[in-house]
């Protein structure tokens, strides 16, 4: 059985230095294909700040932008970031150009990322994934080409060329990647607190049905972690360090939408409201129990000695983080034109648009002082957003 399918917690993460003011500096990136790119954006403008991370952890395509920042040296991030994109975007470089005179965010645009994204239904990513043929529906039953259209193979080779996966064992940054067991329906973290690290664990993350077949790791055979949970946050916020920490929580689907008005409008929403993994519901329980456990801390203070060391009130002090919290949420919100396949739309124009969307939402949010500084009350969790519209 894989170490991720066990029983028990990883080992809490050890504070490091950091350049903001809190002990753990952890970035949470979320699973959407295409759409990726906008949190390539968002890490360089950290990176410009030197705000590096102590833990990364990912989804899907989020598991892929984790395992080349914590697979490289922090002066060689986003060139390798870059690597990645401007690779996966190559066979639809020239979209711009065609309609270089008509290229808005309208129909005409729409159109294109529609074209462009049916190109990649067709012949794959070069680096990324090709298109099986025969077709699965001719493929030997039982075989991994029967229960895909298409083959991961190049993927592996793109990972283990862009990616030092002994940096990522030797435990500089903390590393951690969703996947669900496909015999069990069990969700599980790979995490280098616990697990040797290896491309098959991102790959796993990454295997959504049914476009990419199940990967091994371990005896075990893996899907995409989307299906069940698309954002990492509540592995990070249930791992308990007791570190203040800061919490860079990176979405590509927005729980918040408007109501659809035909049915392309209803597919997109449909595949936001699944993928979004209901992460603002994650950190208000998050919040409350907080504020439960600084209550505690706070009950606690005042026992008399003798009942302070009794066997219950040590195993309450054990269980309450002293720690404080900012999540910080940075979430993706797509243009009217983006449509349904927005998650496969790798043209280079888009990929483009996606980076430098995440790079004006980071700077934006990081503008605001009070993101990097401590909260002043005990056990307290500040979530900020800056980018959501008004109601």
């Amino acid at each position: 059985m894989s170490s991720a399918a066990k029983e028990g917690v990883a080992r809490p993460e050890p504070a490091k230095p950091s350049a903001t003011a809190f002990q753990s500096v952890v970035l949470v990136l979320q699973g959407g294909g295409a759409l990726g790119a906008y949190q390539a954006g968002v890490y360089e403008a950290l990176a410009e700040r030197r705000i590096e991370p102590t833990w990364i952890s990912g989804i899907s395509i989020g598991a892929i932008n984790s395992a080349i920042i914590a697979g490289n040296p922090p002066a060689e991030r986003v060139a390798k970031l870059r690597s990645f994109w401007e690779m996966v975007s190559a066979q639809n470089v020239m979209w711009p150009g065609l309609w270089a005179d008509m290229w808005s965010d309208g129909p005409v645009r729409g159109l294109a990322n529609q074209v462009a994204a049916g190109g990649v239904a067709l012949s794959g990513i070069a680096g990324f994934f090709t298109p099986r043929f025969p077709p699965p529906t001719l493929q030997p039953g039982g075989s991994a080409s029967a229960t895909s259209w298409y083959d991961t193979k190049p993927l592996r080779a793109t990972l283990e060329r862009l990616v030092d996966f002994d940096r990522i064992n030797a435990r500089q940054i903390r590393f951690s990647v969703g996947a669900v067991n496909v015999r069990t329906g069990n969700f599980s973290y790979f995490d280098n607190a616990k697990d040797k690290i290896r491309a098959a664990h991102v790959m796993a993350s990454g295997a959504l049905p049914p476009a990419f077949p199940a990967v091994e790791v371990d005896g075990a055979f893996y899907w995409d972690g989307g299906m069940v949970s698309n954002t990492p946050l509540e592995w990070v916020l249930s791992s308990r360090s007791d570190l203040d920490t800061l919490v860079l929580q990176v979405d590509l689907w927005s729980a918040m939408g408007d109501l659809p008005k035909d049915l392309a409008e209803v597919a997109v929403r449909m595949k936001e409201i699944q993928y979004s993994s209901r992460t603002r519901a994650a950190t208000d329980m998050f919040r409350r129990a907080q504020s439960m456990r600084a209550d505690v801390n706070a009950l606690l203070a005042q026992l008399p000695p003798a009942l302070a060391s009794t066997p219950l009130a040590k195993r309450l002090a054990k269980a309450s983080d002293p720690a404080v919290y900012n999540i910080v949420q940075l979430i993706y919100r797509s243009p009217t034109y983006e449509g349904q396949s927005k998650d496969f739309e790798f043209s280079r124009q888009t990929m483009e648009d996606h980076w430098q969307a995440g790079y004006r939402d980071a700077c934006k949010t990081l503008a605001h002082p009070e993101v990097l500084k401590l909260p002043a009350s005990p056990a307290a969790v500040h979530v900020f957003d800056f980018l959501r519209s008004p109601d």
